[in-house]
């Protein structure tokens, strides 16, 4: 396979900042580039290869945003990204479609700050603050009681949401910082990557597929796929899978997988897949492909490091089939 060169409007330097796409001078643009490597529309191609990027958002890839991926050297989601677009530029003859999740998050939802009060009616401080049953049982945190009409039952709820977590084997509820809100600059794509869908879009006259994750209030929603918790203390569905994504990656010849983080939402997308996988056929494992080097974990100096958490469940998934690549792995598309 021979790898297409990155086009001029290409500025790596940038990678890391906010700025407006010219979408009118990178469609003319990708067509030009479109005719000038000979590149077919996704409707004359003969396979289905989708490149799944999971929230690659402002939010979590630029360093003054309020969950900036750094991993372990601090650069984690801009080298990420740096090297994304490129992989995305250089095989835009390969891919024949992108499709991209977008965590979706409003002001009430149980794992921001206004959500909960302790003793002293004060909020807990997000990034360093989880809550477990005992923290609810003991009284240290409870709901605010001006969150809903029904505090003693939205009380009841969280008890069970926690408790829920843990039975679970899941991530303690953690308190995070006001992050991806709908309607603002932070839940927005980052623009090298939006830039490089769109030419994308243009150049092999492919629709992109945007999936929103993560609105519903009284869930997390690492994964793309599925909700933390599915059901209230009264058995009552409060979230459910999102069987059209999951319906669109399984239909995929070849699945190529990069985002953040690859501790929480990369891994937990993943996770869920494989077992969708594994209940159908898992030999199915074998097409998807994860690229190592566009996904970080969350690393929070001196409070808390998911590195290996992120590297057992890479593990795992190589174990299950999964490919474990780098962006430059000629195996990928050979």
């Amino acid at each position: 396979m021979t790898q297409l060169p990155i086009p001029q409007h290409f500025q790596p330097a940038r990678v890391g900042e906010i700025w407006r796409v010219p979408y009118q001078d990178r469609a003319i643009a990708a067509k030009a580039w479109a005719q000038t490597h000979q590149l077919q529309p996704t409707s004359q191609a003969q396979t289905n290869v989708r490149l799944l990027l999971i929230d690659m958002q402002n939010t979590f890839c630029l360093p003054d945003f309020e969950l900036f991926v750094g991993g372990r050297s601090g650069r984690g989601a801009i080298d990420d990204n740096l090297r994304l677009c490129e992989f995305i530029y250089h095989n835009l003859g390969e891919i024949d479609q992108i499709v991209a999740t977008m965590d979706t998050h409003h002001l009430h939802q149980i794992f921001h700050p206004i959500f909960w009060i302790d003793r002293k009616g004060e909020h807990p401080t997000p990034a360093v603050t989880t809550i477990t049953p005992e923290d609810m049982m003991s009284g240290k945190w409870r709901v605010n009681p001006e969150f809903g009409a029904e505090p003693d039952k939205l009380q009841a709820y969280a008890l069970h949401y926690v408790q829920q977590l843990s039975d679970g084997g899941k991530y303690p509820l953690l308190i995070w910082p006001y992050h991806a809100m709908l309607g603002g600059i932070g839940h927005a794509l980052v623009p090298a990557v939006e830039e490089a869908i769109f030419f994308h879009g243009i150049a092999r006259t492919s629709q992109a597929s945007f999936s929103i994750k993560g609105d519903r209030t009284l869930t997390e929603n690492y994964s793309a796929l599925a909700p933390e918790v599915f059901t209230n203390q009264f058995g009552e569905e409060i979230a459910s899978k999102n069987n059209s994504l999951i319906e669109l990656l399984l239909g995929s010849d070849k699945l190529i997988i990069a985002g953040q983080a690859q501790s929480h939402c990369v891994a937990w997308t993943v996770n869920d897949l494989l077992t969708e996988i594994q209940a159908i056929d898992p030999q199915l494992a074998r097409k998807v492909y994860l690229l190592l080097d566009c996904t970080s974990p969350v690393v929070i100096p001196g409070v808390v490091d998911y590195t290996d958490r992120a590297d057992a469940a890479f593990q795992r998934f190589a174990e299950a089939g999964m490919n474990i690549v780098k962006s430059t792995d000629d195996r990928i598309f050979s």
